[in-house]
């Protein structure tokens, strides 16, 4: 199990992003860490369980701006 702890100004999709790879597992990431799930923008010293992650197609549905580039 991997742990992250959160840095002043932290939101759940820049943590998802900079932890799982991808914006878009922040549901899996707030799942994850279910008590915090009020929280928008994180305070320093919170500590989140990261979810192991596959290499998920992300939907064509969200904007241009969330999805993978590549």
């Amino acid at each position: 199990m991997k742990t992250y702890t959160t840095k002043q100004g932290d939101m759940w999709d820049s943590i998802a992003y900079s932890q799982m790879g991808n914006a878009a597992h922040k549901d899996k990431l707030m799942a994850a860490n279910i008590q915090y799930r009020n929280i928008y923008i994180f305070p320093a010293g919170f500590e989140l369980v990261i979810p192991d992650v596959s290499d998920a197609v992300v939907s064509d549905a969200l904007p241009p701006w969330k999805r993978v580039q590549g």
